[in-house]
C-alpha cells in the first residue's frame, strides 16, 4: 500500500469522524428540542445506539472504497482525532450553519405546509358547514316524524290495553 492511499485512507477516517460528531450534535439538538413525552426523548437512548451502529457501518463502507476494507491501527484514532476537531473547530460554524437553514430554509417550508393544511382544513369545514345548513330541514323534518310516529304508537298501545 503507497502512502497517497494511507495518506487519503487517514483523511477519509478523519472525515467520518467529523461527520459522525456532526450526526451526533444534530441528534442531541433534535432530542433537547423535543417534548418530554415525545416518542424520539423516550427512544433517546436506543435511537443513539442505532445511529451509532449507521455510523460504524458507514465507515466501514468508506473503508471499503478506500482500501478494500483494510482496517489499520490508526483508524479508530484518526476517527477520534475527527471527533475531538469537530468538537474544537467546526462545532461553532457547523451550529451556525444549522440554525441558519433552520430559519432560511426549513421554517419557510413548514410554514408553507402548515398553510396548505389549515386551508384544505378550513375548506372541508366549510363543506360539512353549507352541506349541515342544506340537510338542517330534512333532518329536523325526520325527527319531527319519528316522535310523531312513536307518540301515535304510544297512545295507540295504551289505548289497546
Amino acid at each position: 500500500m503507497s502512502l497517497t492511499v494511507q495518506f487519503f485512507s487517514l483523511l477519509a477516517m478523519i472525515g467520518t469522524g467529523i461527520t459522525a460528531g456532526i450526526v451526533m450534535d444534530l441528534f442531541g439538538t433534535i432530542v433537547a428540542g423535543c417534548d418530554k413525552r415525545s416518542f424520539i426523548r423516550r427512544w433517546a437512548f436506543w435511537l443513539e445506539c442505532l445511529i451509532w451502529i449507521v455510523l460504524g457501518i458507514g465507515s466501514f463502507w468508506v473503508l471499503i472504497m478506500v482500501r478494500d476494507g483494510a482496517w489499520r491501527m490508526y483508524d479508530p484514532v484518526a476517527q477520534v482525532s475527527g471527533l475531538l476537531l469537530y468538537a474544537a473547530i467546526f462545532h461553532y460554524p457547523v451550529r451556525f450553519v444549522g440554525r441558519l437553514l433552520l430559519l432560511v430554509v426549513l421554517r419557510p417550508i413548514w410554514l408553507i405546509i402548515r398553510l396548505v393544511y389549515l386551508t384544505i382544513q378550513r375548506i372541508l369545514y366549510l363543506i360539512a358547514s353549507i352541506l349541515t345548513l342544506i340537510t338542517s330541514p330534512f333532518i329536523r323534518l325526520v325527527k319531527n316524524i319519528g316522535k310523531y310516529l312513536q307518540n301515535k304508537c304510544r297512545v295507540l298501545y295504551n289505548r289497546v290495553q
